[in-house]
């Protein structure tokens, strides 16, 4: 009888095993993975590139529509900007792996989660369109009617998660943006500091400090600060940088990306410390002192100077209504030296005596070709 019981629990267990070895199988045939990085980097690095197609450029276009009178421009933003939420779901889809079916099914997801995520869709689309590119995934081929059964399991998913939960994420993003905006406004040199330094590094690292800053709806001082601290990263490494890696590299981090670091910053760490410390002094200078505020779109806040994003997403804060700059002599000066002249400045002179101490050594910065 023991013997009988113990065969139960042994075919019992094997069959579990199959069982879950059968379902680990069909999630990889799917396509299906369970990871961080492909989920908190990959997926929100290409949600900013959604951002940066649609609302950004179409800010962009927009504003230099109004200024030089193209109506086409500004036609052409508007169509761009108002397609937001559906370029950031099929982007991320995309990262992900999806089917053409589960990609071009999250315009439907994108649209809605964004709609219903209020000012803070951007974050309600980043995580209901990775559960609805995974829905769709699961069943993606797996039917002779994929063309019927992929889309709807996908839209239906994406578009009942943005009813259920969309608003409460959009909220909660939002309000955690105002928590930061605000105590910005009444610490701006502490916060000037936490917001230049923190979404600073973001911008280095391989995750994505535009859409966290569009997440969170980051704007005012605390946008202003972020610009800073991006700036000091991108400039900061460029400058740095200039004698390993000449004009070549000085456009590709300063208006392209301090990430190309990244490889250097993790043989050696060191070579980090002067642009984080050049952002933290940054960061409190364009608070306290200029009133940098960023009133653009606020993906603009973590792009730095890439492409000079942030610093026209500054300037697009300074038109009024009928498209007229209402900037002052003040407010150019502080664009510029927090943008180009301290981040370079600042960054060089660490760098130099973080060189004669032995802690950043000739080719540290070379980025590899």
């Amino acid at each position: 009888m023991e013997e009988k019981r113990e065969e139960k629990k042994e075919e019992t267990k094997e069959n579990n095993t199959a069982k879950a070895g059968g379902f680990k199988a069909f999630l990889k045939k799917q396509n299906i993975v369970f990871s961080a990085k492909a989920y908190f980097i990959d997926a929100m690095s290409a949600m900013a590139n959604g951002l940066f197609a649609s609302l950004l450029i179409g800010t962009i276009l927009s504003t230099i529509g109004t200024q030089f009178d193209i109506e086409f421009f500004v036609e052409a933003g508007n169509y761009a900007k108002a397609v937001a939420g559906p370029a950031m779901a099929a982007a991320i889809a995309y990262s992900l792996k999806g089917s053409p079916l589960v990609i071009f099914s999250m315009i439907a997801v994108g649209s809605a989660a964004n709609a219903l995520g209020g000012a803070g869709g951007p974050l309600a689309v980043f995580f209901i369109a990775i559960i609805a590119t995974e829905m769709g995934k699961l069943v993606s081929k797996t039917t002779k009617v994929d063309i019927l059964v992929t889309p709807s399991v996908t839209i239906c998913t994406g578009v009942g998660l943005s009813m259920l939960v969309a608003p409460y994420i959009g909220e909660a993003a939002s309000s955690v943006g105002n928590i930061i905006m605000w105590a910005t406004d009444q610490q701006p040199f502490v916060m000037g500091i936490v917001v230049s330094v923190v979404i600073g590094i973001a911008l280095t690292l391989p995750i994505s400090s535009a859409a966290i800053c569009a997440a969170l709806g980051l704007t005012g001082l605390a946008g202003g600060a972020a610009v800073a601290g991006c700036s000091a990263q991108m400039i900061g490494f460029a400058v740095m940088s200039f004698r390993e890696n000449k004009i070549g590299g000085l456009v590709s981090q300063g208006l392209g990306t301090s990430m190309l670091q990244m490889g250097n910053i993790i043989k050696n760490p060191r070579i980090w410390i002067p642009p984080i410390l050049a952002s933290a002094i940054t960061g409190p200078i364009a608070t306290c002192i200029f009133k940098l505020e960023m009133n653009g779109a606020p993906i603009s806040s973590g792009m730095g100077t890439c492409g000079l994003v942030g610093q026209i997403g500054v300037y697009t804060g300074w038109l009024d209504e009928a498209g007229h700059c209402m900037a002052g002599a003040m407010d150019w000066i502080g664009l510029v030296l927090i943008s180009f002249v301290l981040p370079g400045v600042l960054t060089w002179a660490f760098g130099l005596l973080l060189r004669k101490v032995g802690w950043i050594k000739e080719g540290d910065l070379k980025l590899e070709k």
